[in-house]
């Protein structure tokens, strides 16, 4: 599977089974796990899709009986009191998927609606917002497909996806410089290497020495701005660290043509749908 593609079918099996164990075993008690039903998924608030074929697996792999149709698709802006999706059945696999489904739905809708505010809070300035690595485990490819369903890019898939020399390397190594040199040595010629700085010495240091994107991390705007200059054309400049809705436009405005929020994926609010039995 390439990277960044999600298997939803492996993440649902997995979900299903947490979930449901030996069975629902209060639809079996309530005897109504045949019975015919209607359902709708509904939004409690507006904000940006996610999730849409999580939600179609979750119902298939419990009931192929069941009829899933989607109102509003992927990426897909839309406001409160909207419905998300229909599904008729069997109430007892409808029931039974309710709460893995919208565990999807709720998490990867709440990560692009999140993804949107922050493009939207940046304004017209053609920067690029990015997210990290900071994803919760085993759901990365889900998150990162979130982040772009809201207007985001990613940033690398994993480790192995790019040079990211970061405050710790810079101690093994004895400084940024030395760090990229071994990188700029070392890599494959594929790799780009991406170089964090805490200093606007450093963020010279990183541009003498060839990185590819200088990260500026936890630079206020103003000081973000003064390195952007320092730097000029010599690489890419990436805003990384401390970036928040309040501030964003900010950093937007400070010449750095990337911004990474690790918000994205780490704090975004669910966002509040519901399954509701129509009767």
């Amino acid at each position: 599977m390439a990277a960044g593609e999600v298997n939803w079918s492996a993440l649902v099996a997995s979900a299903l089974e947490e979930d449901l164990g030996s069975g629902d075993v209060t639809s079996a008690v309530l005897d109504i796990e045949n019975v015919p039903a209607r359902a709708a998924i509904v939004a409690h608030e507006g904000g940006t899709l996610f999730g849409v074929e999580a939600a179609r697996q979750v119902f298939r792999q419990l009931d192929r009986k069941i009829v899933f149709k989607s109102v509003i698709e992927d990426g897909q802006k839309f406001t409160a009191g909207r419905t998300v999706a229909r599904l008729t059945g069997p109430a007892g696999p409808i029931l039974a998927g309710e709460r893995v489904a919208l565990n999807f739905l709720q998490r990867l809708s709440g990560i692009a609606t999140y993804t949107r505010a922050f493009i939207e809070r940046a304004g017209s300035i053609a920067v690029t917002i990015l997210d990290t690595r900071k994803t919760t485990p085993g759901l990365r490819a889900a998150e990162k497909a979130a982040v772009r369903a809201g207007g985001g890019e990613n940033h690398r898939p994993g480790l192995y996806g790019g040079i990211m020399i970061k405050d710790n390397h810079k101690r093994v190594c004895g400084g940024i410089g030395e760090a990229i040199r071994r990188a700029r040595e070392n890599r494959r010629p594929h790799l780009p290497i991406f170089a964090e700085v805490e200093t606007l010495a450093e963020a010279e240091e990183a541009a003498v020495a060839g990185a590819d994107v200088i990260m500026l991390d936890n630079f206020d705007p103003d000081d973000a701005r003064e390195a952007c200059a320092v730097i000029g054309d010599r690489a890419a400049v990436e805003i990384s660290g401390g970036v928040k809705l309040a501030n964003v436009n900010a950093y937007a405005r400070s010449g750095a043509s990337r911004i990474s929020v690790g918000a994205l994926t780490h704090s975004a609010p669910a966002l509040d749908l519901s399954l509701e039995i129509e009767v």
